[in-house]
């Protein structure tokens, strides 16, 4: 795994996403203003860092709660992939999901994803539908994919 740290989201980050989301989402990428809104707008977002500062990866967090919350985006620079740095922001939105009681978190991921789609089903995401043509201008449908909060344990019990 490479050296990672996961720090907070900010304003001056947006400069460093957006040749990330430029080469891993091409015509479909997030504008700055998308990235200012869901920062103005208080959502969960964390970017995650080498040794160096330089921006490996970043990924998002809005919604609801305690009903649900969607995971906005996981991006991972394609020279940082496959080394544990998406899994660790996946790891730190469903750990700010679980803080804030969430009873469930939802995501979409284009169907042609597949290798995203193991990632999400390794921490118990289930597909509960599909978007078409959701993802714009290629009109690539999305899976809709959740994972419901495991039960607190806090709840009446049935002892029988």
């Amino acid at each position: 795994m490479t050296a990672v740290r996961l720090l907070p989201f900010r304003w001056w980050h947006i400069d460093d996403v957006l040749p990330i989301e430029a080469d891993l989402f091409g015509a479909e990428q997030w504008s700055p203003g998308m990235f200012w809104s869901e920062l103005a707008n208080g959502h969960h977002y964390r970017v995650a860092v080498d040794e160096d500062g330089a921006v490996l990866g970043y990924a998002g967090l809005a919604g609801v709660p305690p009903d649900e919350v969607w995971v906005q985006n996981i991006a991972v620079r394609r020279d940082a992939q496959r080394r544990g740095v998406g899994r660790a922001l996946l790891e730190e939105l469903l750990a700010e999901a679980a803080r804030r009681e969430t009873r469930s978190t939802l995501l979409e991921v284009a169907v042609d994803n597949a290798a995203a789609q193991r990632l999400y089903a390794t921490y118990g995401f289930e597909p509960i539908g599909v978007r078409r043509g959701y993802y714009q201008p290629s009109n690539t449908d999305a899976l809709v994919m959740r994972r419901d909060a495991e039960p607190t344990g806090d709840g009446p019990h049935d002892h029988g």
